[in-house]
């Protein structure tokens, strides 16, 4: 009987385990079905720049594993009994349940609102698709009129390349930047530097040490009492992660991430792997990974290395868990690449301008080649004879 494996979520994290584990083990071994409920890859890395008014072509999931051995499964997850090893999912055709052997939950992560009134009924976000183009179709409204402002809450990553993006994109639109600390705080003292003189350039209003406790249609209200006036608010103050592990009776961390071990594998069920955003997981400096496509890197190879060790009895490679850095794109044509020690600091040195853009340019090339390529180049006609016939494998590959 077939060892089946389900993976939830085909973001970064999900799709790229996938496709490796489909490489790695064969079809007439191992069933595995990938469970999402898009039915394309969201390009999570760039959806600040398709709120801003870039083409960014949306590639179907159903094409990415075509060929690959990997079943696709348009569906929404509305629970998990891993005591029964199900997955109940809901979809156009009723839904129902999955059974599986091996679990990898990859749910990935969403906007945290922290509380904060208004936000759900107010502000934008690019945390997927469909909510960047909710703000990309706000902002063609604005630019049809002269004056219209922009206010990005949230000085992290996402709010930092989302404010300078929309600032370079659309020049006519008038930009605040809040942010609860200093600006880029986690940087050194020269990408600070380097990063203010981008959001001069870009005439984008900083406004540091400003905590926002609600949101409103047309303004929102700060701690301080001041009221600023907003045309679109875009809320980027963090990510939270789907409840869903925690109502499943899964061990989560008080962020409700599924707590896992050195190899990706759930402290409480051992046939459930955690990757991406949605897993705490401890780094090798002893500190928790960061939610990031880097992190979700690393993790998906561990949890790979950790099933296929365990279905065909190998030793299990160990993969290096750490967090070279950031890479923080400034508009179209400047960018920030910070790298940081073993203890997640600065180090002093950063590399700006045109060159980081390139290099973070080419990161995102890098990063979606090997999602588009599942089995990472692994002839689509020689799987399929695999599939059929092991024979006939042998004898294309020869």
């Amino acid at each position: 009987m077939k060892h089946r494996i389900v993976v939830l979520g085909a973001g970064y994290a999900g799709a790229f385990a996938a496709g490796n584990l489909a490489r790695r083990l064969s079809p007439a071994d191992a069933e595995i079905t990938v469970v999402n409920a898009e039915p394309h890859f969201v390009e999570r890395l760039r959806l600040h720049q398709l709120a801003a008014g870039r083409e960014i072509e949306a590639r179907k999931l159903a094409d990415i594993f075509a060929g690959t051995g990997v079943r696709l499964r348009l569906a929404r997850v509305t629970a998990i009994d891993p005591e029964r090893q199900v997955v109940t999912v809901a979809d156009a055709g009723g839904g129902g349940e999955l059974p599986y052997d091996t679990l990898l939950y990859a749910l990935g992560s969403r906007v945290a609102d922290h509380g904060v009134p208004g936000v759900a009924e107010h502000a934008f976000d690019v945390a997927g698709r469909p909510s960047a183009l909710r703000l990309r179709e706000r902002l063609d409204k604005l630019g049809k009129r002269s004056g219209g402002s922009v206010l990005v809450v949230g000085d992290g990553l996402t709010g930092i390349e989302t404010a300078t993006e929309i600032a370079d994109a659309r020049p006519g639109l008038s930009v605040t930047l809040i942010a609860h600390d200093e600006l880029g705080a986690p940087l050194s003292p020269g990408a600070r530097d380097h990063l203010r003189r981008a959001c001069d350039r870009l005439g984008i209003t900083v406004l540091e040490h400003t905590t926002v406790e609600a949101v409103e249609a047309t303004r929102v209200l700060c701690a301080d009492g001041t009221a600023l006036a907003a045309d679109a608010t875009v809320w980027t103050a963090g990510f939270a992660v789907h409840p869903i592990a925690a109502a499943s009776g899964l061990e989560v961390a008080d962020t409700g991430q599924l707590v896992v071990d050195r190899m990706m594998r759930s402290v409480s069920h051992p046939n459930v792997y955690g990757v991406g955003d949605s897993a705490h997981v401890i780094g090798d400096n002893g500190r928790p990974l960061p939610m990031s496509c880097a992190s979700a890197g690393y993790a998906g190879k561990q949890a790979v290395e950790a099933i296929i060790g365990r279905l065909t009895g190998h030793e299990i490679t160990n993969v290096k868990l750490n967090y070279a850095g950031n890479h923080i794109s400034l508009g179209r044509q400047d960018a920030i690449l910070q790298m940081v020690d073993d203890q997640a600091r600065a180090k002093p040195k950063f590399l700006g301008g045109r060159t980081a853009a390139r290099i973070k340019a080419c990161i995102l090339a890098i990063s979606l080649w090997s999602i588009e390529h599942p089995t990472f180049g692994v002839p689509k006609r020689r799987r399929r004879l695999a599939a059929a016939s092991p024979a006939s494998a042998e004898k294309v590959a020869a």
